[in-house]
């Protein structure tokens, strides 16, 4: 098993060298291999990479689609070669939180890179299974396996503890040796693969490729929740030109509503008079050059116009002003809040927010809600306004704030 993983590997780097000519003048968005990585899970909830298809033994593949679908939850599961270099950056978590975004199903999603054994997770709205058993069943699979086993094994024997009732316990299995001495061990076929690599400098560069940085995959290291920079910059320039797209479309049409809009008094005046505020403000953040954040913020700007404006009119013909909750405050993109606004306790600090019944459910689980993204983690780590007022759901005069230059304070 050793033997084959490694020459599994040289493979897949051979495999990598070569198609990489090929390919150099196809480059894809990080949103667009997402997608087709999503479009192939929905035919087949394991997705193996081209690089890998022939390398990995069938009776592998199809152990870990039974013990996967023997869970009784989706399982989503993708052996890729992450690669500094790739769309993803090498990033597990970036690959996870893009997939996820894309395929939109709810489920266990698990990827690990080809060249390596530690799978990394994410779940989306699955209640069956804990994160204590999950980082259990991993740890307790990584141990089982041993070093020189394969993604698909390591793949398998975790899908097959998470089948068991209660948390796995720590394998007493004793260790096999160290990798270096059990390679070199005369008696044994390694010194074949040790050969090949010595004498072929161009697969250890494709390898050196293959495997990157490996941050720490030791089986002790806890899974914390992170959204790195470049996964950041990706989402903003997928979602920057859809939301600029869309929020001039509806600056322009709610600017010729308001304009056609009758002057009132009293309580509709007041209502219309907002509706103007934030239509302006709106305006003066996209005119200031946005980045996704100032985005979202114009687009909420004009969502609350739009409920002043709905309000002004229904005043007008005497008709009930329905009550529409804000945007969620974690990520407006996510849409309305559910439910009654919720408490957020953090260093002492009591804060009740709008969020929706996603955020919730990751705050019932104890875990990070998938915030909008800034420059270096969620938006609200900034120093601006939106992070400030959580896009004005702290406060009641967003457009004023943005009229009195408090956007780049």
């Amino acid at each position: 098993m050793r033997t084959r993983f490694l020459l599994t590997i040289v493979a897949a780097a051979l495999t990598l060298l070569v198609a990489a000519p090929a390919e150099a003048g196809t480059e894809r968005t990080p949103a667009e291999r997402a997608q087709e990585i999503a479009t192939a899970l929905r035919k087949d909830p394991l997705y193996i990479d081209p690089a890998y298809r022939t390398a990995l033994p069938a009776n592998l593949q199809e152990d870990v689609r039974a013990k996967a679908k023997a869970l009784g939850y989706p399982v989503y599961t993708m052996v890729l070669p992450l690669t500094p270099s790739d769309e993803f950056q090498g990033q597990e978590s970036t690959a996870l939180t893009l997939v996820m975004d894309a395929l939109r199903q709810p489920g266990l999603y698990v990827v690990v890179d080809g060249g390596s054994r530690f799978p990394w997770y994410e779940l989306r709205d699955t209640s069956q299974v804990s994160e204590e058993k999950l980082d259990a069943a991993r740890t307790r699979a990584l141990d089982d396996e041993g070093y020189d086993a394969g993604p698909t094994e390591v793949l398998a024997r975790m899908y097959e503890l998470l089948a068991q009732p209660g948390i796995p316990k720590t394998s007493k299995r004793p260790s096999s040796g160290t990798p270096a001495r059990r390679i070199a061990d005369p008696g044994g076929h390694g010194w074949i693969v040790a050969v090949s690599i010595v004498g072929g400098l161009v697969v250890l560069v494709g390898l050196g490729l293959l495997i990157g940085r490996r941050r720490g995959s030791g089986p002790g290291r806890q899974k914390t929740f992170h959204i790195p920079p470049h996964v950041a910059a990706t989402v903003a320039a997928e979602r920057r030109r859809r939301l600029t797209r869309e929020t001039d479309a509806e600056l322009t049409a709610l600017g010729s509503e308001l304009a056609a809009l009758p002057t009132t008094d009293g309580v509709g005046l007041a209502h219309q008079q907002a509706a103007l505020d934030g239509h302006a403000a709106a305006a003066r953040v996209l005119d200031s050059s946005p980045d996704l954040v100032d985005l979202v913020g114009a687009m909420v700007l004009l969502d609350k116009a739009r409920r002043e404006y709905d309000a002004a009119v229904a005043i007008a013909a005497d008709r009930r002003v329905d009550v529409v909750p804000d945007l969620c405050a974690f990520n407006p993109l996510h849409g309305r809040a559910s439910g009654r606004p919720t408490k957020v306790e953090s260093d002492g600090t009591t804060l009740t927010l709008p969020l929706c019944a996603e955020c919730r459910q990751a705050l019932k689980r104890h875990s990070a809600p998938a915030s909008l993204p800034g420059k270096d983690g969620p938006y609200w780590y900034e120093d601006s306004l939106w992070a400030r007022t959580f896009f004005g759901t702290t406060g009641d005069d967003l457009a004023g704030a943005v009229s009195r230059g408090e956007l780049r304070r």
